[in-house]
């Protein structure tokens, strides 16, 4: 192991170090259901209260949080993270200090449009904007949007890209060359059906969608992931064909909130 390698794991470990204390400091014994006491020489909790709400011996805590080289389970971070009260971008910056990457990310397929969010899709007309959550709901979409995709004619429980893509006649009937962007659409939404697997709402969709449509099944069948990336569609809109290069963008990481934004290439 090279020097700048070593140098950069013993400060990552410091770093480590360092946020486990100030972490550890800013608890009260009341906050995590412990008697205060009356003699506390250091502010927050112990080493030996956190060791033992987080199922480990003081030994072995104490190690970590001098910065030692020492291994952790991802099952130990998230008993940690509870105890430490950890937020979700707590949770990820303890996660990439101790593993050098990001913990699985539970999936959250419901969550609501920020006004802010909002106000920014009003600006953003004439381009056609929508927001998604991670099972492809859409949960707010501009004019320019409807125009193009007809969010009206789907009530908000039905209101879901995926779906229309695959039973919304009109829709497919203004897409060009369906089969290639539909193919594409499926394998960029498994990516985000992997965060999500275990949610009920979600398998709903995929099992009421091979119902549906023999398309759908067959490309679920296939197993195809694709990466996002900035791609190019064309529609018919109003009997005219319009060619949009669209990309998306996270408003929202921690509720899988994406805003997919379409610019109309000229002509």
């Amino acid at each position: 192991m090279n020097k700048i390698v070593i140098n950069k794991l013993k400060r990552t470990r410091e770093e480590l170090a360092a946020f486990l204390r100030a972490k550890r400091e800013q608890l009260t014994p009341a906050d995590v259901g412990l008697p205060s006491g009356n003699r506390r020489r250091t502010p927050g909790l112990r080493r030996e209260e956190v060791a033992a709400l987080a199922g480990v011996g003081l030994t072995w805590y104490t190690w970590l949080e001098q910065g030692r080289d020492i291994g952790v389970s991802a099952v130990f971070l998230d008993n940690l993270a509870r105890v430490l009260k950890l937020d979700a971008a707590e949770r990820r910056h303890l996660f990439l200090l101790a593993h050098e990457r990001l913990p699985a990310e539970p999936g959250k397929t419901f969550c609501q449009v920020p006004p802010l969010v909002l106000r920014l899709m009003a600006d953003l007309a004439p381009h056609p904007c929508y927001v998604l959550n991670l099972r492809w709901d859409v949960l707010a979409y501009n004019p320019p949007a409807d125009q193009v995709f007809g969010f009206h004619r789907h009530s908000p429980a039905e209101r879901n890209l995926l779906w229309m893509c695959f039973t919304d006649s009109q829709l497919r009937a203004s897409l060009f060359d369906w089969e290639t962007q539909a193919a594409q659409l499926l394998a960029s939404f498994r990516r985000d059906y992997a965060h999500a697997t275990k949610e009920a709402d979600i398998q709903a969709l995929i099992s009421n969608l091979q119902k549906a449509s023999p398309e759908f099944k067959l490309g679920w069948q296939q197993h195809d992931v694709q990466e996002p990336c900035q791609e190019v569609s064309a529609f018919l809109v109003d009997g005219n064909k319009l060619i949009f290069e669209h990309t998306s963008m996270t408003i929202d990481a921690d509720r899988h909130l994406k805003l997919m934004v379409y610019a109309q290439q000229q002509q």
